[in-house]
């Protein structure tokens, strides 16, 4: 009796193992290689270099004793613009879209992990913040499936708290280094959109959040320019760094420098950067 329960268990097994083939095979395959391929380079004991005619080039190679993985120190939040975690899964395994991200997050929950958060995805483009250019060297990108248009799931946001919340212990990010991709590249990106919960993150310590507004009178000093850029804006353009503001902080999409009510939430956040 035992033996024939366990012969239908391996059969069914099979028969699970052989439905469930996985579309994705050949470019996990090729995830493998790229790794490994990266791995060896890393290991590979440095070559010396003559950087000018009068180096001397040591007899003995020596190794420093003290090092270890890169670690990333910022969270790149962005939404997909496309129409279904299928689609965005397919774009992020195509060698030619040169784009990628560590996570996905589908709308029904599933997390997908896709890249070492040791590894350099390819999310944040041409960004700056701040006086950093190369976001992709400090930084773990996660998308949300997300049409850019609609609210986001409640599945998707319990999941991405928890995942936050990983991510900050693993890797003791700041409070202040959650953001989105339109905060790095206003001029070129809006997301996540309006839609996204950016106080609900803020309240679970992911981002920074103002404080009230009531009574406040702006200082004859106050400068919208200056605030943005202390707070890590690219102001190069301050209309495009006002209105991705706008949209972090005011959840809104209008156009156009701050108005003063507005100015009066920059003060605030500022506030938290000083």
């Amino acid at each position: 009796m035992m033996h024939r329960k366990l012969l239908a268990i391996i059969g069914i097994i099979f028969i699970y193992s052989c439905s469930s083939t996985n579309a994705y095979k050949s470019t996990n395959t090729l995830y493998k290689s790229q790794s490994k391929a990266m791995a060896k380079e890393v290991a590979a004991i440095p070559k010396a270099i003559q950087v000018s005619d009068s180096t001397k080039v040591p007899p003995h190679w020596v190794g420093t004793t003290n090092f270890g993985l890169r670690k990333p120190s910022y969270v790149i939040i962005h939404h997909t613009a496309q129409e279904s975690c299928e689609k965005t899964l397919a774009t992020f395994t195509k060698t030619n879209s040169q784009v990628s991200a560590h996570y996905t997050i589908c709308k029904d929950g599933t997390l997908q992990y896709m890249l070492n958060n040791y590894l350099r995805a390819w999310h944040a483009g041409n960004s700056k913040w701040g006086n950093m250019t190369d976001i992709n060297s400090s930084s773990i990108g996660i998308e949300i499936d997300n049409n850019g248009l609609d609210t986001f799931t409640n599945a998707q946001i319990n999941v991405l708290l928890g995942l936050l919340a990983h991510l900050k212990d693993s890797f003791k990010i700041p409070t202040a280094n959650f953001i989105g991709h339109s905060d790095i590249a206003p001029k070129r990106k809006v997301d996540p959109n309006v839609n996204f919960p950016w106080k609900l993150l803020a309240d679970k310590g992911f981002g920074h959040w103002y404080a009230d507004t009531t009574g406040l009178q702006l200082p004859a000093y106050f400068d919208s320019k200056i605030a943005l850029r202390i707070i890590g804006y690219d102001v190069s353009d301050l209309i495009a760094a006002s209105e991705a503001f706008r949209r972090h902080f005011i959840s809104s999409n209008n156009k156009g420098l701050l108005a003063n009510d507005e100015k009066k939430i920059l003060y605030r956040v500022m506030e938290k950067f000083l």
